[in-house]
């Protein structure tokens, strides 16, 4: 069935999208027509990434856009390896994690679709995620710092899996009110 990519919006808690595992997809023009409007989302709300739960797509995909002043991250000419920015928007289509290194780290986390909640999510600080891009190819990268911690979460929601789920117990507690509110739909 064709997505009409003007059509997507961000979905909010607890749209069941959201708690739905996500089916892998293959790269299509009309994939990276998504896509392209998926990054204008992220980008008005405004957020470092959005997975295509978020939009009310089962889709094995996320895009991000972690900016090199996020996270106290270098410039981009000055990027370290493994990078912690993004070199500018990009697709993950079908992310798989095949490395994380080091041991948890807690951040603060929040979610687009979990409006005005934070909380501590422990994460580790370094991830290898492999993908197929929009032109199909299958890449791969080591990545570190905030730009870690984006990928993760989003390849969480295409789990089904939401910071709620992974944030610390004293994290759950401050926002058991707001989270009720959104499921009573207040």
């Amino acid at each position: 069935m064709p997505v009409d990519p003007s059509s997507l919006y961000l979905q909010i808690y607890p749209a069941e999208i959201l708690r739905k595992k996500a089916e892998e997809i293959d790269p299509t023009p009309e994939v990276a027509a998504v896509a392209q409007r998926m990054i204008q989302i992220m980008h008005d709300a405004p957020g470092i990434g959005l997975a295509a739960p978020q939009v009310g797509l089962p889709w094995r995909l996320f895009v991000a856009d972690v900016p090199p002043d996020a996270d106290r991250n270098p410039p981009r000419s000055e990027q370290t390896d493994p990078p912690t920015a993004s070199a500018g928007p990009e697709v993950l289509i079908n992310p798989v994690i095949e490395n994380t290194e080091g041991a948890p780290e807690l951040m603060e986390e929040g979610c687009l679709s979990l409006p005005d909640i934070l909380g501590d999510v422990p994460r580790p600080p370094v991830v290898t995620m492999s993908w197929t891009d929009t032109e199909g190819n299958r890449q791969k990268r080591r990545v570190a710092g905030l730009l870690a911690r984006c990928w993760q979460h989003e390849l969480d929601h295409l789990d089904g899996v939401l910071i709620i789920d992974r944030m610390t117990r004293p994290g759950r507690v401050r926002n058991r009110a707001k989270i009720r509110n959104l499921e009573r739909g207040l």
